[in-house]
Protein backbone atom coordinates (compact mmCIF):
# COMPACT_ATOMS: atom_id res chain seq x y z
CA UNK A 1 0.00 0.00 0.00
CA UNK A 2 1.21 3.45 -0.97
CA UNK A 3 1.40 6.29 1.51
CA UNK A 4 0.80 8.92 -1.19
CA UNK A 5 -1.94 11.32 -0.19
CA UNK A 6 -5.13 11.26 -2.33
CA UNK A 7 -5.87 14.45 -4.30
CA UNK A 8 -9.68 14.62 -4.07
CA UNK A 9 -9.86 17.82 -6.15
CA UNK A 10 -8.06 16.19 -9.04
CA UNK A 11 -10.24 13.08 -8.75
CA UNK A 12 -13.42 15.20 -8.91
CA UNK A 13 -12.08 17.12 -11.92
CA UNK A 14 -11.24 13.91 -13.83
CA UNK A 15 -14.65 12.41 -13.01
CA UNK A 16 -16.45 15.56 -14.18
CA UNK A 17 -14.33 15.83 -17.35
CA UNK A 18 -14.98 12.18 -18.21
CA UNK A 19 -18.70 12.66 -17.65
CA UNK A 20 -18.78 15.74 -19.89
CA UNK A 21 -16.85 14.02 -22.69
CA UNK A 22 -19.10 10.95 -22.40
CA UNK A 23 -22.23 13.16 -22.51
CA UNK A 24 -20.98 14.95 -25.61
CA UNK A 25 -20.33 11.56 -27.21
CA UNK A 26 -23.85 10.35 -26.42
CA UNK A 27 -25.38 13.53 -27.88
CA UNK A 28 -23.11 13.23 -30.92
CA UNK A 29 -24.44 9.74 -31.61
CA UNK A 30 -28.08 10.44 -30.63
CA UNK A 31 -28.64 13.52 -32.82
CA UNK A 32 -27.96 11.81 -36.19
CA UNK A 33 -29.81 8.69 -35.02
CA UNK A 34 -32.94 10.61 -34.05
CA UNK A 35 -32.61 12.76 -37.18
CA UNK A 36 -32.75 9.60 -39.29
CA UNK A 37 -36.34 9.07 -38.09
CA UNK A 38 -37.50 12.20 -39.97
CA UNK A 39 -38.61 11.72 -43.59
CA UNK A 40 -36.07 12.60 -46.23
CA UNK A 41 -36.44 15.70 -48.39
CA UNK A 42 -37.40 13.42 -51.28
CA UNK A 43 -40.14 11.76 -49.19
CA UNK A 44 -41.45 15.16 -48.08
CA UNK A 45 -41.51 16.37 -51.70
CA UNK A 46 -43.38 13.23 -52.82
CA UNK A 47 -46.26 14.11 -50.51
CA UNK A 48 -46.11 17.85 -51.04
CA UNK A 49 -49.14 19.65 -52.47
CA UNK A 50 -49.18 20.28 -56.22
CA UNK A 51 -50.42 23.52 -57.73
CA UNK A 52 -52.09 23.32 -61.15
CA UNK A 53 -53.03 26.27 -63.35
CA UNK A 54 -56.55 25.55 -64.61
CA UNK A 55 -57.31 29.06 -65.88
CA UNK A 56 -57.18 27.93 -69.53
CA UNK A 57 -58.89 24.56 -69.03
CA UNK A 58 -61.66 24.34 -71.65
CA UNK A 59 -64.98 22.50 -71.36
CA UNK A 60 -64.49 18.79 -71.90
CA UNK A 61 -60.70 19.08 -71.70
CA UNK A 62 -58.66 16.75 -69.50
CA UNK A 63 -55.27 17.68 -68.11
CA UNK A 64 -53.03 15.46 -66.04
CA UNK A 65 -50.95 16.34 -63.01
CA UNK A 66 -48.78 14.15 -60.83
CA UNK A 67 -49.20 13.95 -57.07
CA UNK A 68 -47.49 11.39 -54.83
CA UNK A 69 -46.23 9.64 -57.98
CA UNK A 70 -49.78 9.06 -59.23
CA UNK A 71 -51.62 10.67 -62.13
CA UNK A 72 -54.43 13.07 -61.28
CA UNK A 73 -57.12 13.69 -63.89
CA UNK A 74 -58.61 17.18 -63.99
CA UNK A 75 -61.58 17.77 -66.32
CA UNK A 76 -63.74 20.83 -66.87
CA UNK A 77 -67.22 19.37 -67.17
CA UNK A 78 -69.92 21.01 -69.26
CA UNK A 79 -73.20 22.12 -67.66
CA UNK A 80 -74.89 19.28 -69.57
CA UNK A 81 -72.47 16.73 -68.08
CA UNK A 82 -73.06 18.00 -64.54
CA UNK A 83 -76.87 17.86 -65.01
CA UNK A 84 -76.60 14.34 -66.49
CA UNK A 85 -74.75 12.89 -63.47
CA UNK A 86 -77.95 12.33 -61.45
CA UNK A 87 -79.53 10.32 -64.28
CA UNK A 88 -76.87 7.60 -63.94
CA UNK A 89 -77.57 6.59 -60.33
CA UNK A 90 -79.40 3.35 -61.20
CA UNK A 91 -76.40 2.14 -63.27
CA UNK A 92 -73.72 2.86 -60.66
CA UNK A 93 -72.31 0.71 -57.87
CA UNK A 94 -71.95 3.57 -55.36
CA UNK A 95 -73.92 6.53 -56.76
CA UNK A 96 -74.05 8.45 -53.45
CA UNK A 97 -70.30 7.98 -52.83
CA UNK A 98 -70.87 6.24 -49.51
CA UNK A 99 -67.48 4.49 -49.68
CA UNK A 100 -64.79 6.86 -48.35
CA UNK A 101 -63.02 7.35 -51.69
CA UNK A 102 -63.17 11.15 -51.38
CA UNK A 103 -62.85 13.83 -48.71
CA UNK A 104 -66.05 14.64 -46.81
CA UNK A 105 -66.50 17.94 -48.66
CA UNK A 106 -66.51 16.03 -51.98
CA UNK A 107 -69.23 13.55 -50.97
CA UNK A 108 -71.79 14.97 -53.36
CA UNK A 109 -73.23 14.17 -56.80
CA UNK A 110 -70.21 15.58 -58.65
CA UNK A 111 -67.55 14.52 -56.08
CA UNK A 112 -65.74 17.85 -56.14
CA UNK A 113 -65.83 21.28 -54.57
CA UNK A 114 -66.77 22.93 -57.86
CA UNK A 115 -69.40 21.12 -59.93
CA UNK A 116 -67.65 21.95 -63.20
CA UNK A 117 -64.20 20.65 -62.14
CA UNK A 118 -63.57 16.92 -61.75
CA UNK A 119 -60.46 15.96 -59.78
CA UNK A 120 -59.65 12.24 -59.39
CA UNK A 121 -56.67 9.93 -59.29
CA UNK A 122 -56.22 8.36 -62.72
CA UNK A 123 -55.81 4.91 -61.17
CA UNK A 124 -58.43 2.18 -61.60
CA UNK A 125 -59.54 0.81 -58.24
CA UNK A 126 -59.39 -2.75 -59.57
CA UNK A 127 -55.69 -3.37 -60.21
CA UNK A 128 -54.23 0.11 -60.67
CA UNK A 129 -54.30 0.56 -64.45
CA UNK A 130 -54.89 4.02 -65.94
CA UNK A 131 -58.44 4.50 -67.26
CA UNK A 132 -58.71 6.21 -70.64
CA UNK A 133 -60.79 9.36 -71.02
CA UNK A 134 -63.40 9.03 -73.76
CA UNK A 135 -64.72 12.41 -74.83
CA UNK A 136 -67.66 12.13 -77.18
CA UNK A 137 -67.29 8.38 -77.83
CA UNK A 138 -68.01 6.74 -74.47
CA UNK A 139 -71.32 5.42 -75.83
CA UNK A 140 -69.43 2.42 -77.18
CA UNK A 141 -69.00 1.39 -73.52
CA UNK A 142 -72.17 2.78 -71.87
CA UNK A 143 -75.28 3.37 -73.93
CA UNK A 144 -76.45 6.96 -73.97
CA UNK A 145 -73.26 8.38 -72.42
CA UNK A 146 -71.03 10.68 -74.49
CA UNK A 147 -68.19 11.04 -71.98
CA UNK A 148 -66.58 8.81 -69.36
CA UNK A 149 -63.56 6.72 -68.41
CA UNK A 150 -62.83 3.17 -69.56
CA UNK A 151 -60.07 1.00 -68.10
CA UNK A 152 -58.51 -0.96 -70.97
CA UNK A 153 -56.96 -3.57 -68.65
CA UNK A 154 -60.15 -5.29 -67.45
CA UNK A 155 -63.07 -3.22 -68.71
CA UNK A 156 -64.04 -1.11 -65.70
CA UNK A 157 -66.11 1.98 -66.51
CA UNK A 158 -66.45 5.26 -64.62
CA UNK A 159 -68.73 8.25 -65.17
CA UNK A 160 -67.66 11.89 -65.28
CA UNK A 161 -67.60 12.07 -61.49
CA UNK A 162 -65.32 9.01 -61.28
CA UNK A 163 -68.17 6.80 -60.03
CA UNK A 164 -67.92 3.14 -61.05
CA UNK A 165 -70.61 1.43 -63.10
CA UNK A 166 -72.16 -1.85 -61.96
CA UNK A 167 -71.00 -5.18 -63.38
CA UNK A 168 -67.32 -4.29 -63.80
CA UNK A 169 -64.24 -5.53 -61.90
CA UNK A 170 -63.48 -2.22 -60.13
CA UNK A 171 -65.01 -2.41 -56.63
CA UNK A 172 -65.10 1.31 -55.80
CA UNK A 173 -65.22 4.78 -57.32
CA UNK A 174 -62.02 6.53 -58.39
CA UNK A 175 -60.22 8.17 -55.47
CA UNK A 176 -60.69 11.91 -55.14
CA UNK A 177 -57.65 13.52 -53.50
CA UNK A 178 -57.86 16.41 -51.09
CA UNK A 179 -58.01 19.57 -53.16
CA UNK A 180 -58.84 23.24 -52.94
CA UNK A 181 -59.07 26.31 -55.13
CA UNK A 182 -56.99 29.17 -53.68
CA UNK A 183 -57.97 31.28 -56.72
CA UNK A 184 -60.43 30.78 -59.59
CA UNK A 185 -57.65 29.65 -61.92
CA UNK A 186 -55.62 27.58 -59.45
CA UNK A 187 -56.17 24.05 -58.19
CA UNK A 188 -54.16 22.86 -55.20
CA UNK A 189 -53.99 19.06 -54.95
CA UNK A 190 -53.16 17.60 -51.55
CA UNK A 191 -54.60 20.38 -49.38
CA UNK A 192 -58.19 20.74 -48.25
CA UNK A 193 -59.93 24.13 -48.17
CA UNK A 194 -58.74 26.25 -45.27
CA UNK A 195 -55.48 24.32 -44.76
CA UNK A 196 -53.25 26.38 -47.05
Amino acid sequence: MSNTPVNNGRRRFLTAATSVVGGVGVVGVAVPFIGSWNPSARAKAAGAPVEVNISKLEEGQLIRAEWRSKPVYIVRRTDETVKNLASLDSQLRDPKSEEPQQPEYATNAYRSIKPEIMVALGVCTHLGCAPTYHKGDFEQHVEGQKDGFYCPCHGSKFDMAGRVFQGVPAPTNLVVPEHSFPTDGTLLIGISPGEA
